[in-house]
C-alpha cells in the first residue's frame, strides 16, 4: 500500500507539471480513485511544499518563493530583457513605484542614464543602483527589513505608501494565475503590494516564466487591477491568451 501511495503522488505531480492543474473530480474518474483519496494526497503534497491547494484541486507552487540568491539564478536570463522592456514604459517627469525582488533591480540598472523622473521604492537595493543615474530622484521608504525580499515592510512603510500616488507601479509577484490572480508567499507582503497598487494609476506585473499559471497563498490583488504584463518573448501564447482576454495589455520582451 505504501508503494501505491508513492506511485499515486508521483502520478500527480506529473500530471501538474503537465497539465498546469489538477482538477479531483476528472482526475479521480479518469484513475478509478476516490476524490478523498487525491484530496488527501494533494492536502500531503501541499504540506510538503510540492503544491498549491485549490477549491477543487491544485495548481503548481511558485519556485519564486525561494531566498533572494537562489531567486537571481531562476530566469536570470530572461529578467534583463523584461526590465528592458518595462524601463521603456517610463516617460520623463513620471512618478514611478519600483518593487522589491530580482527583476526590479535589473529594471532600475535598465532605467535609461538621461531618463528625469521620480523612483520611489522600498527596496534599498533598488535605491543603491539608482545612485548611478544622476537625473532620477529617489524616495526611499523604510521600516522593518523583510530579508526574504529585501524591503521594508510594517505600519511606517504602509503609512509612507499611503501618501504617495504614482504613474505606474512596476510590481514583482511570486505567481499569476488567470483565476487567483496575482499572489505572493508572505501574508504581509502581500499587504504592501496592494497598498502600492491602490496608489498607482497603472500596475505592471514583471512576470518571469515561472511565474505564470501558478498560485501562492497569500492574493495580493484580482486580475483587474493589473493594466500590464511584461513576459518574455519567447512565452507560448496559450499562456497568456487568457490575460489577453481580460483585456490586460501584454508586452512581450
Amino acid at each position: 500500500m505504501h508503494m501505491l501511495t508513492r506511485q499515486r503522488k508521483e502520478l500527480l505531480l506529473a500530471r501538474l507539471h503537465q497539465d498546469g492543474q489538477i482538477v479531483a473530480r476528472s482526475l479521480s474518474e479518469e484513475l478509478g480513485l476516490s476524490e478523498d483519496t487525491i484530496r488527501r494526497d494533494l492536502r500531503e503534497l501541499a504540506s510538503e511544499g510540492l503544491l498549491k491547494r485549490v477549491h477543487g484541486g491544485a495548481l503548481p507552487t511558485s519556485p519564486a518563493l525561494g531566498n533572494f540568491a537562489e531567486r537571481q539564478r531562476i530566469s536570470s536570463d530572461a529578467k534583463p530583457a523584461i526590465a528592458r522592456a518595462a524601463a521603456a514604459m517610463i516617460a520623463p517627469g513620471q512618478v514611478v513605484f519600483i518593487d522589491g525582488g530580482t527583476t526590479a533591480v535589473q529594471l532600475a540598472r535598465a532605467l535609461p542614464s538621461d531618463l528625469r523622473c521620480t523612483v520611489v521604492t522600498h527596496s534599498p537595493s533598488v535605491a543603491v543602483e539608482l545612485t548611478q543615474h544622476a537625473h532620477v530622484e529617489v524616495i526611499l521608504i523604510g521600516g522593518r527589513l523583510f530579508k526574504h525580499s529585501i524591503v521594508a515592510m510594517g505600519p511606517g512603510a504602509l503609512e509612507a505608501i499611503a501618501q504617495i500616488r504614482t504613474d505606474i507601479y512596476f510590481m514583482g509577484v511570486c505567481s499569476l494565475h488567470p483565476e487567483t490572480g496575482i499572489s505572493t508567499g508572505d501574508f504581509d507582503e502581500a499587504g504592501v503590494k496592494r497598498a502600492i497598487s491602490n496608489m498607482a494609476q497603472r500596475t505592471v506585473v514583471l512576470a518571469s516564466p515561472e511565474k505564470l499559471n501558478t498560485a501562492s497563498p497569500y492574493q495580493i490583488a484580482p486580475l483587474s487591477q493589473v493594466s500590464a504584463i511584461v513576459v518574455n518573448a519567447d512565452i507560448p501564447e496559450s499562456l497568456i491568451a487568457p490575460y489577453r482576454d481580460m483585456g490586460i495589455a501584454i508586452t512581450r520582451a
